[in-house]
């Protein structure tokens, strides 16, 4: 069965540079979009993009939404659909205006890739965020092993990742001398760091307690006073992997290089939550318990606009829209107190 089209595949790699060099999307975005794309060429047998017709798009919606999720064996959600149907459309919109294309496709052609208006709405709902709260964190720290240096340098990554808020991406790419325990503060120097479109700025340490601030100075300390590894060392090295003694790969204590992405970093977070007999929270997670945190702690506006530079925001309504939702039972306790009050 044929797999493979070769102009289809010039064709993606000019919209994935586009995408790339043009309109600045991560590595991550690209990944997702090739994903969509793929999923489609699939289904029309992989013909070539200039052979499209509305009648595909019709039936690919139709496809789509009666699959079912590998993982969860679930119907896809709405979310997951749009998604990959938003993908679609906008790689027509861009192949309506390519050469060669422009007689075959036109930009409303592409418009056949949308939801219903209804499974729109559903798929953008906003949803009660999942937050962990900052005893849950401290509760794992605490419990995470330290019996090895891989076991200490995994506690270290979720204490650094609630101390400084920074993105697991970047977390993956600090080097020592982004760290400075004495002014507690890190560079997120984009150079070297891979910040979020490239941004480079400076996090001071969130105030979340002395005693996770001491388990990533801790961990510090043992890279440059028993490892003897320089300020271009990785702050959170890979794993070693060598053979052992039953001839299979195992990990080997750590290597001086960095993570290749951050797959190494959401792996600890899923292994430390359920040890610690919690639910499973991403990284990204912390970074939202940080802002309801600064939501609480900050007396005003330019507090909380401090706050907001600090997680690398330039717009404070970031911090506040996208991350400082109240929770339901939040929102409940500050009715009721106003209820109390009147």
């Amino acid at each position: 069965m044929k797999n493979y089209n070769a102009t289809n595949e010039r064709t993606k790699r000019r919209y994935f540079s586009y995408l790339t060099e043009a309109q600045g999307h991560s590595e991550q975005t690209i990944d997702a979009v090739a994903k969509a794309i793929a999923r489609f060429e699939a289904f029309i047998r992989y013909r070539d993009f200039k052979s499209f017709h509305i009648e595909q798009a019709k039936a690919f919606k139709r496809e789509i939404a009666e699959q079912r999720s590998n993982r969860s064996g679930e119907p896809l959600s709405k979310a997951t659909l749009y998604a990959t149907l938003a993908a679609l459309r906008r790689f027509f919109l861009w192949l309506a205006g390519q050469p060669g294309y422009k007689s075959r496709i036109s930009y409303s052609d592409a418009e056949y890739f949308n939801l219903s208006a209804k499974d729109t709405r559903i798929a953008k709902a906003n949803r009660p965020m999942r937050v962990p709260t900052l005893e849950q964190i401290r509760h794992v720290i605490r419990t995470m092993p330290l019996t090895t240096e891989i076991e200490r340098r995994d506690r270290a990554v979720i204490a650094f990742t609630i101390l400084t808020g920074a993105r697991d991406g970047a977390i993956a790419s600090f080097k020592l001398r982004h760290i400075d325990l004495m002014e507690g503060k890190i560079d997120q120097d984009a150079r070297e760091v891979q910040t979020k479109f490239s941004k480079s700025f400076v996090t001071n340490f969130f105030p979340v307690g002395d005693d996770i601030r001491a388990v990533v100075a801790d961990w510090v300390a043992y890279l440059r006073t028993q490892k003897l590894w320089g300020l271009d060392d990785p702050l959170f090295p890979a794993t070693k992997v060598a053979v052992g003694d039953n001839l299979k790969f195992e990990a080997a204590g750590l290597d001086r290089k960095h993570w290749s992405n951050a797959g190494p970093i959401r792996t600890i977070f899923k292994g430390a939550f359920p040890a610690a007999g919690l639910p499973y929270f991403n990284p990204h997670s912390f970074r939202k318990t940080l802002a309801l945190l600064g939501g609480q702690v900050c007396k005003s506006p330019e507090e909380y606009k401090a706050w907001s530079q600090n997680l690398g925001h330039e717009n404070v309504l970031t911090t506040f829209s996208s991350y400082g939702a109240v929770s339901t039972y939040r929102q409940t306790i500050i009715m009721q107190s106003f209820a109390g009050a009147s």
